[in-house]
């Protein structure tokens, strides 16, 4: 059994500003992924640990934002990688909130529209 998630890709409209929103609110570099016709930028990735990769896109004909996928960061407090949003030029859409048992999450959009969650259990 593995799981559910194998991939994710966030699209995006501009790549220099996405790729500095998500290095800044994260503080890791993203990595070029050569692809023919597709600008895409992977997030670090290591294939022994929790989790799935994945990749800013930017490809003709696909916009970003209005998506009705999201994607959740795992994060040691959420609320901090929120200010850090804020701060990169996203909008923290909801601050941090508990979810009982299961931890907190916030949610935030970044400099392309899209919404992503931010999860973590203190």
């Amino acid at each position: 059994m593995t799981n559910p998630v194998g991939w994710f890709e966030i699209y995006v409209q501009d790549m220099a500003r996405a790729r500095a929103f998500y290095e800044t609110v994260f503080l890791v570099p993203l990595a070029r992924i050569e692809a023919s016709d597709i600008d895409m930028w992977a997030f670090p990735m290591q294939s022994e640990s929790y989790g799935a990769p994945g990749a800013l896109v930017r490809m003709t004909g696909f916009d970003s934002g209005a998506n009705s996928v999201l994607v959740y960061f795992s994060c040691a407090d959420c609320a901090v990688q929120a200010g850090r949003a804020a701060a990169a030029g996203g909008k923290v859409v909801k601050p941090k909130f508990s979810i009982g048992q299961y931890g907190h999450i916030a949610l935030v959009t970044d400099t392309e529209g899209n919404m992503i969650g931010l999860h973590s259990m203190a």
